[in-house]
């Protein structure tokens, strides 16, 4: 259905004559006359009776009326949907329970009246295709490529560092210890089967054992978080690594332990990246909020690729 015939139907229905709707809609009375025969010939039936005073809604015109404005309203909210500045922001945040959500949850406290419409993709590879396209407008990544290897139109700037910890279960070496180095590791069996060979995450965790010697496990298949914290906690051997805003729900009598790494902290560089042509307002407003409350400490320890 031609929704400008539609538009032109609820136009002189509102103004009562073809003159007054044309003059409302800017175009000539021609062209009105045009766009309701048009309208009426696909829907077959009368639409208005032209009177001395103008014109009236049938009594199909009238039944028609409700569902034309209905039509009307639906079209202006698609557009609005996909229109920068009035449809939603949206960002991905890698996962629901990792420190970028907390991060956008951290926005939306302080810019309340923002629309935001949260997803979670796979990859960088996946987030940059993403913005690419304009299906999302930015994304948290660590970024491994260096700036002059990005695809052409994308910005990135590292927007949070977020410190590492050792997780154990009660039985461990290190369960009672206030703090670890990551020297202090070398030797001991750490697991992360989510490692996934290619992401930014599994460079991350590959550069960090490289540079201070640790063995890092990601044999064995991946069945999620609850899984792996009952095998941590039941085990006086494995440790796996996490971030220290990643949320976890565990059952108190699994007594498992989060232990901050010391002399250095290795921090994991959460990067937001956007298409630099890409107008939303709440996205400048994003990028201004967070790199207000980025503050790198020198003394951390992260990739040499983190920009």
């Amino acid at each position: 259905m031609d929704l400008n015939a539609v538009r032109t139907y609820v136009a002189v229905a509102d103004a009562g004559q073809f003159q007054q709707a044309a003059a409302d809609l800017a175009i000539t009375q021609q062209a009105v006359s045009k766009r309701i025969a048009s309208l009426e010939k696909e829907l077959g039936v009368r639409l208005f009776t032209r009177t001395p005073r103008g014109a009236r809604p049938t009594v199909d015109g009238q039944a028609f009326l409700p569902h034309a404005r209905a039509l009307l309203q639906a079209e202006e909210r698609a557009a609005a949907s996909v229109r920068p500045g009035r449809r939603a922001l949206r960002i991905d945040v890698i996962g629901r329970r990792l420190a970028p959500a907390d991060l956008l949850r951290d926005f939306h406290r302080a810019h309340p009246g923002t629309e935001l419409d949260v997803v979670t993709l796979f990859d960088a590879d996946a987030a940059f295709a993403a913005v690419l396209s304009g299906t999302i407008d930015a994304s948290f990544r660590a970024v491994t490529l260096p700036e002059r290897q990005l695809p052409e139109g994308i910005a990135t700037a590292r927007v949070h560092d977020e410190p590492v910890q050792l997780l154990t279960g009660p039985g461990h070496a290190f369960a009672t210890a206030r703090s670890v180095t990551p020297a202090e590791l070398a030797g001991h069996r750490i697991w992360m089967p989510g490692l996934v060979a290619g992401t930014e995450w599994a460079a991350y965790y590959e550069d960090l054992a490289a540079a201070f010697g640790l063995t890092i496990e990601a044999t064995g298949p991946d069945f999620g978080t609850e899984p792996l914290l009952d095998t941590i906690a039941d085990s006086p051997a494995l440790a796996t690594l996490v971030g220290e805003q990643t949320r976890f729900a565990w059952p108190a009598d699994q007594g498992l332990r989060r232990i901050p790494f010391v002399d250095p902290t290795p921090v994991y560089p959460h990067s937001l990246i956007w298409h630099r042509d890409n107008p939303h307002p709440a996205l400048t407003a994003l990028r201004g909020h967070l790199a207000q409350r980025h503050h790198p400490n020198p003394l951390d320890w992260k990739p040499s690729w983190a920009n």
